[in-house]
């Protein structure tokens, strides 16, 4: 099994910035990519951003220049830097996995969320 535990959320002012962190931990071979997601109340969950092994990265289009995905392979950990924060970026952010296991059977993985204000 799998766990993917979030820190980092909070409240910030408009044109701040925030730091997410997403470590991951269990039966873990290699861990293909990681990315955020967010869901704002009434919304869709959708993609933010996503890194894979080779360091490759995409972004959504309303996040591209003010985010920025990255990851620590050692530490099986992601960050996104998050910066310029509208209002619009309110929402609840999930991290996410897809891990290879030691079966090499991949599997996708998320975490419980944090909350992400941006207040005007």
């Amino acid at each position: 099994q799998v766990q993917l535990v979030e820190s980092g959320g909070g409240l910030v002012q408009a044109g701040g910035s925030l730091r997410l962190s997403c470590a991951a931990s269990g039966s873990i071979f290699s861990i293909n990519a990681l990315g955020w997601y967010r869901q704002a109340p009434g919304k869709q969950r959708e993609l933010v951003a996503v890194i894979t092994s080779d360091g490759s990265t995409n972004f959504a289009d309303s996040v591209k220049g003010r985010f920025t995905i990255s990851r620590n392979n050692a530490k099986n950990t992601v960050y996104l830097q998050m910066n310029s924060l509208k209002p619009e970026d309110t929402a609840v952010y999930y991290c996410n996995a897809e891990v290879l296991g030691w079966g090499l059977s991949s599997k996708l993985y998320w975490g419980q969320g944090t909350q992400v204000t941006v207040s005007s």
